[in-house]
């Protein structure tokens, strides 16, 4: 089955659509904060470490909402909790535009990262389960290409509107979901897989995560929590600096909108080709191939000095990058059965947001401390690779699978 084949169906369209739109939002919201901080560190005088923990409280939320949402979807339904992280975001989006302070911003952003944390998973395995296997790697990677849409929406919003009315009209645009979400409400349904084993969905939260740690499970849960780590460390600590990084490396606040917008074009072909072959090549093909090159393309940019040079790399970190985000969310809802799927999911996006959590904040206290940034960015080299080999000696093949029930 081709792209075409599955948005030919009317049912299949609609879900992807509409789980992919929240998606975007969620994107756009995170997407924006990167350059926010770049015209508030000007505006309000804010240090690279203060840089860091903005952009860290985003995940900080993260880590709470992924794991919360995972065990609620598993026993209240996909679709409820999607339609309540979305609101949660939105409003808090919205209310982050009358932030007069840095700490009233930072606790702003930590409640809109609850909702984001929380739809990002959810979405991935109402999609998941609602697709036949020789769609559903194509499918979860083709939602997860909303993310580059909602990267290009933020980049476009910066450019043009950041500069001339100031960054609150960035979170009042972010606050436009909320609207969405009373689509959501008809649009769509909970997959058939939650509806037929809702009996199994009433288990405690610790009966879920011992479950998740069995030896069945336990190999499985290792490689994904491993895997999620690194990349969403490496993702977060490398892109919401970008616009920061190319001011570092001496180009004007205008300067740096502009080609970090260039470069987030480049996500898209990322998650397209990411889709071809994940059901031509398979999930650890597709993860192997594009963690190690996201690597090689991590160690280029930072050593780069030319603004030819700098774009090209900044290319290639966010075509592989985001090609891989794509494998990683196709990749963890079919390795649990239905009855801990959300939870699984839920927990490895937990753990993955706490190098998100990290990472900002390590990367605002290395600028500060005068750390080179060829060896900040050979350190997301490292860590990329180490995500890579996890893939390699403890991840199982789900190509052409049925999930398990």
């Amino acid at each position: 089955m081709n792209d075409a084949t599955i948005l030919k169906n009317p049912k299949t369209r609609k879900l992807l659509f509409s789980a992919g739109f929240s998606w975007l939002f969620d994107a756009m919201d995170v997407g924006i904060i990167s350059f926010i901080v770049t015209a508030l560190s000007l505006e309000w005088k804010l240090s690279p470490q203060d840089v860091g923990i903005l952009t860290s409280m985003n995940s900080v939320g993260m880590v709470f909402g992924a794991a919360c949402a995972g065990y609620l979807a598993d026993r209240f339904g996909r679709k409820k909790v999607l339609l309540w992280t979305l609101l949660i975001f939105s409003i808090a989006s919205g209310l982050s535009a009358l932030a007069s302070s840095f700490w009233v911003l930072c606790l702003l952003r930590f409640i809109a990262g609850i909702g984001l944390g929380g739809e990002l998973p959810v979405a991935s395995t109402l999609v998941s389960e609602s697709m036949p296997a020789n769609q559903r790697g194509r499918a979860v990677v083709l939602l997860e290409s909303f993310w580059a849409g909602g990267w290009l929406v933020a980049a476009l919003i910066s450019y043009f509107l950041i500069p001339a009315y100031g960054w609150q009209i960035a979170f009042v645009i972010g606050a436009l979901p909320a609207l969405y979400a009373l689509y959501l409400r008809r649009a769509i349904d909970d997959s058939p897989l939650y509806q037929s084993g809702k009996s199994m969905a009433r288990a405690s939260f610790a009966s879920k995560l011992g479950s998740i740690w069995t030896r069945k499970h336990s190999r499985t849960t290792l490689m994904l929590w491993i895997l999620w780590f690194t990349v969403v460390f490496s993702y977060y600590g490398m892109f919401l600096w970008l616009p920061s990084v190319m001011k570092l490396k001496g180009f004007s606040l205008i300067k740096s909108f502009e080609y970090v917008l260039i470069m987030t074009l480049a996500q898209l072909p990322g998650y397209f080709t990411a889709a071809y072959f994940i059901e031509k090549f398979g999930r650890k093909f597709v993860m192997i191939t594009y963690l190690i090159l996201t690597a090689a393309s991590a160690a280029w940019f930072g050593s780069a000095e030319s603004a030819g040079m700098l774009v090209a790399a900044g290319i290639c970190l966010s075509f592989f990058n985001l090609g891989a985000w794509g494998g990683l969310y196709a990749y963890t809802p079919e390795l649990y059965p239905t009855s801990v799927r959300s939870t699984g999911v839920g927990l490895a996006t937990s753990v993955g947001r706490i190098g998100g959590v990290i990472a900002p904040f390590l990367v605002g206290y290395m600028v500060q401390n005068h750390i080179h940034i060829n060896t900040i960015f050979m350190m997301f080299f490292a860590i990329i690779f180490i995500g890579a080999l996890g893939v390699l000696f403890l991840g199982t093949e789900t190509k052409g699978k049925e999930l398990a029930d």
